[in-house]
């Protein structure tokens, strides 16, 4: 699956990123013992730092941190600035009882511009950002056996039709999986904040943001163009096992030397 994309120009060009980094990542246990998942190294650099370095070199000037479990290491490392991007927080004092759904809802009245959601736990090649800085879209992949969680179905049109938060439904369709990397306008957002206030008024703070997604696409209310992973590597790191892998894939000189003079972050 390529993305062939028409709509691109410097005026829809997103330059805020939205991480939810409030989880308390207790399969990496006990690496997590006393650090947020998002600062476990891989190689020399954690994942917090390969994506900071990744935002910058693709021209983002604002990041938002969906923050819970040892927050105050987070805010340590990255202070309030790293170059022309500012940083900033909110702190989820639930996390330890709601899930990334409740965690996206807390960003609802700091984010007030389209932006990039990203999970704390990916690490990617810089370049695969290339076609999420522009509104409405969602990062998959082709399914391989490490895989598992959400799945959506695409159409010719690279358009998800649906979401497949639990089992398959659609077994005579081609599935891909989500990245956990997605795009969203400020039309969409707004409408993805109204269901979630919906699911917050009914007490599911436990959700998955995928079933609002899913939701939303089933109704005709959300439209998402795929942007394929494929051809460059990504790994989402949620145990042990998945970091050994990680390692082998994504060397510690990363992009460094690129970004000596610029990147500003102080070591916790």
């Amino acid at each position: 699956m390529k993305i062939h994309s028409t709509n691109n120009n410097d005026e829809s060009r997103i330059t805020t990123a939205l991480l939810l980094a409030a989880g308390t990542g207790s399969r990496l246990y006990p690496i997590t013992k006393d650090a947020p998942k998002c600062l476990t190294l891989v190689n020399e650099s954690s994942i917090l730092e390969r994506l900071i370095i990744s935002l910058k070199l693709q021209g983002f000037k604002r990041l938002v941190i969906v923050t819970g479990h040892q927050d105050n290491c987070i805010g340590e490392f990255l202070g309030s600035k790293s170059g022309e991007m500012t940083i900033e927080y909110i702190h989820s004092p639930l996390y330890r009882t709601t899930n990334n759904l409740y965690s996206l809802w807390m960003a609802r009245f700091l984010v007030t511009e389209s932006f990039v959601l990203i999970e704390s736990d990916l690490v990617f090649d810089v370049s695969l950002l290339d076609e999420m800085i522009y509104p409405d879209r969602i990062a998959v992949a082709g399914i391989k056996p490490w895989m598992n969680g959400t799945t959506v179905t695409i159409n010719s049109e690279q358009q998800v039709t649906e979401f497949q938060v639990g089992p398959a439904s659609c077994l005579n369709e081609i599935q891909y999986k989500t990245v956990n990397i997605y795009s969203f306008s400020l039309v969409s957002w707004h409408t993805i904040i109204e269901r979630l206030n919906l699911h917050i008024v009914e007490g599911k703070v436990n959700d998955y943001y995928e079933s609002v997604f899913s939701d939303l696409v089933d109704e005709g209310n959300l439209s998402l163009q795929a942007v394929s992973f494929d051809d460059k590597p990504w790994y989402e790191i949620d145990t042990i096992a998945d970091l050994a892998e990680a390692v082998k894939l994504f060397p510690a000189t990363f992009y460094k030397e690129e970004m000596a003079d610029d990147l500003v972050l102080r070591a916790s």
